[in-house]
């Protein structure tokens, strides 16, 4: 399947100094079974950003200007642990999260990210506990990550080393899942089979 390639991600990032993030914070079971509409953003950290009346918190980090309109977030460790439900990597994209920077994931969450296009940044503890609060001390604030370099850029201009597996960013850099970069080399797998099923003599 063909989709829109992940070469360089800039945008604002919002910090989110929260650790061990399970995937019911980031789309709650109830909202499991709705279609993957222009809605489904409003499901994200739901029970986070609204109350019981479904009035947004002011004080959640994306009901404040200028975090609402995040493409980054500089979350902190353990981020998308929990249940496997790949949903939570929808909420995120359909919110307009491009990308989220942490010391570490949930391993499904990590795999299921990269394979929906979603790209998640491994840094230290240190590294990140920096960039987030840079980006709380001034905001607007602004990460510049390049895959094709694996490199992340500071709003100071500090760059930071980050490594996704070769074959996920090769996908995530042609943008195409598994099968779609599978079938690009379907002439070379033919001419294969062919030298394979020739009969020597």
């Amino acid at each position: 399947m063909s989709r829109q390639p992940v070469t360089r991600i800039e945008g604002l990032a919002a910090p989110f100094d929260v650790s061990n993030v399970d995937t019911d914070q980031i789309i709650p079971a109830r909202f499991l079974r709705r279609p993957r509409d222009t809605q489904y953003g409003t499901y994200l950290f739901h029970d986070l950003r609204f109350d019981e009346a479904g009035q947004e918190r002011p004080d959640f980090i994306l009901n404040r200007p200028p975090f609402r309109q995040a493409a980054i977030l500089v979350a902190a460790r353990a981020f998308g642990v929990g249940s496997s439900r790949e949903a939570a990597v929808y909420a995120l994209q359909a919110y307009g999260i491009r990308a989220v920077v942490a010391e570490t994931f949930g391993d499904i969450f990590f795999g299921n990210a990269l394979k929906n296009g979603l790209l998640p940044v491994r840094l230290p503890l240190s590294t990140v506990n920096a960039l987030r609060d840079a980006v709380a001390a001034s905001p607007p604030a602004r990460l510049a990550i390049d895959l094709e370099r694996e490199e992340l850029v500071a709003p100071d201009g500090a760059k930071h080393a980050f490594a996704v597996p070769a074959f996920a960013r090769e996908c995530l850099l042609q943008g195409q899942d598994e099968i779609g970069l599978t079938l690009s080399f379907l002439p070379q797998i033919e001419q294969f089979e062919a030298r394979r099923h020739t009969p020597t003599v």
